[in-house]
C-alpha cells in the first residue's frame, strides 16, 4: 500500500557544466562535471548552512574549481573520518575536504574503473582492466600497496564485505579473498541489466540480477526470502534504513528493506543520472539539475501507514523512534497493535489478533469485552481512557464486533433461514475464536496471578504486624482463595486475576475440554466463585465443580455434591455419575486428616460400608485421634470396630490407649459369647472348638494387658470357656487356679506345662524359690486333684460376688439373640466395669506348704503327669520339696529320669565348688607369702639418717617408714603431720600401722 515516505525538493537547476557524479559533504553539494571541474553549492541561507546536514532550500554556487581532473569525473566519495574527498578520473586522487587540495594520487589507478573504500581500517580497493589492487592509507599522505589479484573478467561493480571483496564482473558475482586471492562463485548475473553490488546496513550485500535484488550475506549465501523484485532492472540502489531506493528509467522506486518488501512510494524523474545518500536525504543529479528527496518525519509516516491499514508497515516504523521518544513509541505501537488486532479479528484471523492484544499491554477486560458469551465478575477497575482511545471509527463496545455475535446466536438465528452449512460455520468460527482466546489468557495468566499472590502475601504480612488496610474503602470485597480461606481483596492485581480465570474456566468449557478447566482448578486459581459454580451446575461438568469447592474450601458442599452423584450411580448407569464411586470421597478426604478430622469422620460413615478397608487406612494414614475414630465406629459400625482396633494395635501398641485394647477384648468376648450362646442352645458346644474369633480372643487376651481381668472373668459362663478363664486368672496371678483349669477341666497338660513355662521365664530375674513355686504348684495339683478342686471352686466363688453372678445369668440368657445386639452387650460390659465389687484375691502361694501330707487310699492322683513334668523340668523344681510332695510308694525307677539328671547336676556342682574352694585357699596362701616378704625389710640408720620432715637427724629416736622404704621420719613427726602431705622423695602416707 503506498503512502508518502519522501517527499522531492528541487535544491538547484541550471548547473553550467555536464553533471557526472555527485556527492554531500554536510550542508554542500558537490558536484563532478564531465569536463573535470568541482563545482561547490551551498544553502542561500546562512542559518542553514550552519546546520550539517541537507536542507528543503535552494542552493548556490558557491565555489568553481575547474581544472579539479583533467577528464571527466566519473565517481567521488566522502571520507569524512579522515577529511578525505576520494575522486575518479583518469585515475584516483585523493583530497583535502577543506580546500580540495590533492594529497596524493595512485598512479597504479590510471585506467580504474571502480572502486570501493573500506571505512573501518582505510583499505581502497579498485579495478582496472582484470585486475583488482588493494592500498592501505597509512595515515598521512602515503598509500602503500597491499594486494594485486588477478580476475576472471572487467569488473563493472565492487563492494567490500567485512574481510573479503564481492565483484561484480561482466556475467556472474564472485567473492574474492582479500588475504588469499582466492575466488568462490555467488551466481551469474543478468543479461539485459549490469551488474549491482550494494551493500546493507546489516553487513549484507544486495545483488542485482535483472529486475530482482537477492540478499546474500558476507560469504555469498543466500538469505532466506532475501529477495526485492523491482518494477524493472534499477542501475542504482541507495539503502536508507527502512528504505532501498532504487534508479529506474522512469522513475525512482522505493520499497522497504522489511520481507516481503513492499513498495511504498515512486517519485517520478526522467534522464536521472545518478542517486546519492546524503547525511538526511538522497540526492537525485539529472544532467544540469539537482533533486533531493527527504523522508517524511517518522510519526506522519506511521500516521499514514495506520490510517491506509498497514499496520505492519506502521509498527516497524516505530521501532525507529529515537531512543528519547521512548513514551511515544511505546503509546502508538500500543495503539497500532490494538488497532491492528481488531481488524485481524474482524476478519477472522483470531489468533493473530490475539498476539497484537498481547503485544499491545491492553488490559484483557478490552478483548474479553469482544466476547458476549463470557459472563466476567464485577469489578472496580478503571481503565485508562487514553489507552483505548482508538478513534470514532473504531467501537470497542462488547457487542460491536459482529463476528461476537456468532458466540451467542439469538433463536431467531437458529431458524430456517440459515442452513446446515451456515451453522456449521458458525460454530467453527466460534471454536476458533475461543480458542485464540484461551491462549491469549494462558499467556497474560503467568504474570497477572504472581502479582496477585504477591499482594496476598503482602496483605498478611501486614495483617501480621497489625497495620492491616481501614475498612471504610467501599470497593473492598470478600473473595475466597485456596488454601487462604476468606481474605478483602482491594487491588486491581487479584480482580484481574479473577476476571481472567473466570474467563478462561468459560472459554475451555466452551471449547470441550473440560479436563483442562479441571487441571485450571486444581491448582492456584482466582476464579469468581458464583458465577463459576452456576455455569458447572447448568453443563453437569460434576468433576470441575467439585474442584472449584475444593479450591474455596467449600469442602461440605464438595462432599454433598460427591455422595449425591455415588447414589446416582448406584442407580444408574449414565457415563458422568458413573466416573464417582465411594472411593472418590475416601480420595477427597485425604487431604483433611490433618485439618478437619471431625468432616473426615462425618463423611466417611457414608462410604464405610462400601468401603471398609479403604476407610480404616484412610482414618489410619490420616493420623486421627484414635478415641475419636472409635468411637464414631461404635456409633455407626460396631461391626468395623473391631478391624480398625485390630490394625491400630497392630501399628504400635503402646501408642493405643487401655480403654481401646479393653474395647477391642470386650468386643471379641462379646463375638465369642453369642457364638456360645447359639452353639449351647442345639447343644453342640465343644470346649475343644476353635473358631476364628475365639481364636482372636485368645490371643488378644495374652498379648493385650490394657484390658481389666476381672471385670471379664465374671462375664464368662461358669460351665465353658475355660481356657479363657484360665487366661484371666494368670493375669491376676490366681495361678493356682489357673493351673487347676488346665488340668481338671481342659485335661491338657501341655497346656499347663506351657503356662508354667511362661511364668517361670516372665520371672527369670527373681529368686529361684519364687520361679520354681510354679512348678511345684502344677506337681501338687497332679498329686492332690481332690484338695485342689475344693480349694478352686472356694476361691473362684470368693472372686465372683452375687452381682456378678447374677449378671452373667443374664448374659448367659442373651447368648440366643441375634449379633445386632453386640453393641447392647459392649454397653452391659461397660456397666460390669463400673459395679466391681470388692474382692479378696490370693496373689498366688510364694511358697508351697511341703509339710501337707497325700490323703491315703486317694487313687485319682495323676502320677504319671507328675513324673513326666518332673523328668521335663528337673533343671527349675526344687527336688527335695518334690520328693516329700511324692507318694512313699512310687518307684525309685519311675523317678531315674527325675533324679539321674539332678544328682548328676548335684554332683558337678560339688566338684566345681570343690575347685573353687581349693584355688581361693592356693590364691590366699600366696598372699600371705607375700605379706611374708614384705614385712621382712631391713633399714639400716646412722648417723647420717635425716627426717624428711623437720631435716633432723634421726640419731636415736623413734622413727616410722614410709611404704616406699626409703622415706624416713621421725615419729613424733609422722604423728604431728598425719593431716599434712609429705613433700619428701617419697608418696603420699599410708599409715602401716
Amino acid at each position: 500500500m503506498v503512502h508518502s515516505a519522501y517527499d522531492s525538493f528541487e535544491l538547484l537547476a541550471g548547473c553550467p557544466s555536464k553533471i557526472e557524479s555527485v556527492e554531500s559533504y554536510g550542508s554542500k553539494i558537490l558536484l563532478g562535471c564531465a569536463d573535470g571541474s568541482l563545482l561547490v553549492y551551498a544553502p542561500e541561507s546562512k542559518r542553514s548552512a550552519t546546520v550539517p546536514e541537507m536542507r528543503k532550500e535552494l542552493y548556490t554556487l558557491e565555489r568553481n574549481l575547474k581544472g579539479f581532473a583533467k577528464k571527466a569525473v566519473v565517481s567521488m566519495q566522502v571520507v569524512e573520518s579522515r577529511e578525505l574527498l576520494l575522486s575518479l578520473s583518469e585515475s584516483i586522487a585523493f583530497h583535502k575536504l577543506s580546500s580540495f587540495e590533492i594529497i596524493a594520487v595512485i598512479t597504479k589507478a590510471k585506467g580504474a574503473n571502480a572502486f570501493c573504500w573500506d571505512e573501518h581500517r582505510g583499505f581502497l580497493c579498485f579495478a582496472k582492466q582484470k585486475r583488482v589492487c588493494i592500498f592501505r592509507h597509512d595515515g598521512g599522505r602515503g598509500f602503500v600497496e597491499v594486494k594485486d589479484f588477478g580476475v576472471p573478467d572487467v569488473v563493472k561493480s565492487m563492494s567490500w564485505c567485512g574481510d573479503n571483496i564481492c565483484l561484480g564482473i561482466r556475467k556472474e558475482y564472485v567473492i574474492l579473498n582479500a588475504t588469499s586471492g582466492a575466488i568462490s562463485e555467488v551466481f551469474t548475473s543478468g543479461r539485459l541489466a549490469p551488474p549491482l553490488v550494494v551493500s546493507l546496513p546489516s553487513g549484507e550485500l544486495l545483488l542485482g540480477k535483472e529486475n530482482i535484488g537477492v540478499i546474500v550475506d558476507q560469504n555469498g549465501k543466500l538469505r532466506p526470502e532475501g529477495r526485492i523484485c523491482w518494477s524493472e532492472a534499477p542501475t542504482e540502489v541507495v539503502i536508507q534504513k527502512p528504505y532501498a531506493l532504487a534508479l529506474l528509467p522512469r522513475f525512482v522506486e522505493i520499497r522497504s528493506l522489511r520481507a516481503p518488501y513492499p513498495l511504498m512510494q515512486t517519485v517520478v524523474f526522467r534522464n536521472v543520472r545518478h542517486l546519492r545518500q546524503s547525511n538526511n536525504s538522497v540526492i537525485i543529479a539529472l544532467e544540469n539539475s539537482i533533486h533531493g528527496i527527504f523522508p517524511v518525519p517518522l510519526g506522519a509516516q506511521i500516521v499514514q501507514l495506520t490510517a491506509a491499514g498497514n499496520f505492519e508497515e506502521a509498527l516497524s516504523l516505530c521501532k525507529l523512534l529515537p531512543p528519547e521518544e521512548s513514551n511515544l513509541r511505546a503509546a502508538k505501537e500500543g495503539s497500532i497493535h490494538i488497532r491492528y488486532a481488531h481488524y485481524l479479528f474482524d476478519n477472522g484471523s483470531y489468533e493473530q489478533s490475539m498476539e497484537h492484544f498481547l503485544a499491545s499491554q491492553v488490559d484483557i477486560t478490552h478483548v474479553l469485552s469482544l466476547y458476549t458469551s463470557i459472563i466476567l465478575p464485577k469489578t472496580t477497575i478503571v481503565h485508562d481512557a487514553d489507552k483505548l482511545d482508538l478513534g470514532d471509527d473504531l467501537n470497542l463496545s462488547r457487542g460491536s464486533s459482529s463476528v461476537s455475535d456468532d458466540m451467542e446466536p439469538s433463536p431467531a438465528s437458529n431458524m430456517s433461514e440459515l442452513d446446515d452449512s451456515a451453522d456449521l460455520e458458525s460454530k467453527k468460527m466460534s471454536h476458533n475464536m475461543l480458542m485464540a482466546l484461551i491462549k491469549f489468557l494462558q499467556k497474560k495468566r503467568h504474570s497477572i496471578i504472581e502479582k496477585a499472590t504477591a499482594e496476598g502475601t503482602e496483605e498478611v504480612v501486614f495483617d501480621a504486624v497489625g497495620n492491616n488496610f481501614e475498612s471504610n474503602n467501599s470497593t473492598r470485597f470478600k473473595k475466597i482463595n485456596k488454601a487462604r480461606g476468606s481474605i478483602p481483596v482491594s487491588s486491581g492485581a487479584r480482580e484481574m486475576a479473577s476476571v481472567l480465570d473466570t474467563a478462561l474456566l468459560q472459554a475451555l468449557l466452551l471449547t470441550g475440554q473440560p479436563s483442562m478447566a479441571e487441571n485450571l482448578l486444581r491448582g492456584l486459581n482466582y476464579c469468581d466463585l458464583k458465577i463459576c459454580e452456576e455455569i458447572l451446575q447448568e453443563g453437569s461438568y460434576h468433576v470441575a465443580l467439585v474442584e472449584l469447592y475444593k479450591c474455596n474450601s467449600k469442602h461440605r458442599e464438595a462432599l454433598e455434591l460427591i455422595n449425591k452423584l455415588v447414589k446416582e450411580s448406584k442407580a444408574s448407569q449414565s457415563n458422568i455419575a458413573h466416573r464417582f464411586k465411594p472411593e472418590a470421597t475416601i480420595e477427597y478426604l485425604k487431604p483433611l486428616c490433618a485439618t478437619d478430622p471431625t468432616l473426615v469422620l462425618e463423611y466417611s460413615m457414608l462410604v464405610l460400608e462400601s468401603c471398609p478397608t479403604q476407610t480404616i487406612e484412610l482414618f489410619l494414614s490420616g493420623h486421627i485421634p484414635a478415641d475419636m475414630v472409635n468411637l464414631y465406629l461404635k456409633q455407626h459400625a460396631p461391626n468395623l470396630q473391631s478391624t480398625y482396633l485390630e490394625l491400630v494395635l497392630a501399628m504400635n501398641e503402646d501408642a493405643v490407649s487401655g480403654t481401646l485394647q479393653n474395647e477391642m477384648v470386650h468386643i471379641y468376648l462379646s463375638e465369642v459369647l453369642d457364638w456360645h450362646g447359639d452353639l449351647s442352645s442345639q447343644q453342640q458346644w465343644d470346649e475343644k472348638v476353635y473358631n476364628p474369633k475365639r481364636k482372636k480372643l485368645l490371643s488378644a487376651l495374652e498379648s493385650i494387658s490394657g484390658y481389666n481381668p476381672e471385670t471379664l472373668l465374671k462375664l464368662l459362663p461358669s460351665d465353658a470357656l475355660y481356657e479363657e478363664r484360665a487366661i484371666l486368672l494368670g493375669k491376676m496371678n490366681q495361678h493356682e487356679l489357673a493351673l487347676s483349669l488346665y488340668v481338671h477341666k481342659l485335661h491338657v497338660p501341655e497346656l499347663a506345662l506351657s503356662y508354667c513355662d511362661h511364668v517361670y521365664e516372665s520371672t527369670h530375674k527373681a529368686s529361684v524359690k519364687s520361679t520354681s513355686n510354679i512348678y511345684l504348684m502344677l506337681l501338687q495339683i497332679y498329686l492332690n486333684p481332690r484338695r485342689t478342686t475344693k480349694n478352686y471352686e472356694k476361691k473362684i466363688s470368693n472372686i465372683l460376688s452375687p452381682r456378678s453372678k447374677s449378671f452373667r445369668k443374664v448374659r448367659s440368657k442373651s447368648f440366643s439373640k441375634s449379633k445386632s445386639l453386640g453393641s447392647k452387650k459392649i454397653a452391659a460390659i461397660e456397666i460390669a466395669e463400673d459395679t466391681k465389687a470388692s474382692q479378696s484375691s490370693d496373689s498366688g502361694r510364694s511358697d508351697v506348704d511341703t509339710d501337707e501330707f497325700i490323703e491315703e487310699g486317694d487313687t485319682s492322683i495323676m502320677l504319671d503327669e507328675a513324673l513326666d513334668l518332673l523328668s521335663r523340668r528337673w533343671d527349675r523344681i526344687n527336688g527335695a520339696q518334690a520328693l516329700k510332695l511324692l507318694p512313699k510308694e512310687t518307684k525309685l525307677q519311675n523317678m531315674l529320669p527325675f533324679l539321674g539328671p539332678l544328682v548328676r547336676k548335684s554332683s558337678e556342682m560339688y566338684r566345681n565348688c570343690s575347685v573353687v574352694r581349693s584355688l581361693r585357699q592356693s590364691e590366699n596362701l600366696q598372699v600371705k607369702y607375700e605379706l611374708y616378704n614384705k614385712r621382712k625389710a631391713v633399714m639400716k640408720i646412722g648417723g647420717d639418717n635425716m627426717c624428711s620432715l623437720c631435716n633432723k637427724k634421726i640419731g636415736t629416736s623413734v622413727f616410722a617408714v614410709y611404704p616406699n622404704g626409703k622415706t624416713l621420719v621421725h615419729f613424733v613427726c609422722f604423728r604431728d603431720s598425719q593431716s599434712m602431705k609429705a613433700v619428701a622423695q617419697g608418696t603420699p602416707f599410708k599409715n602401716p600401722f
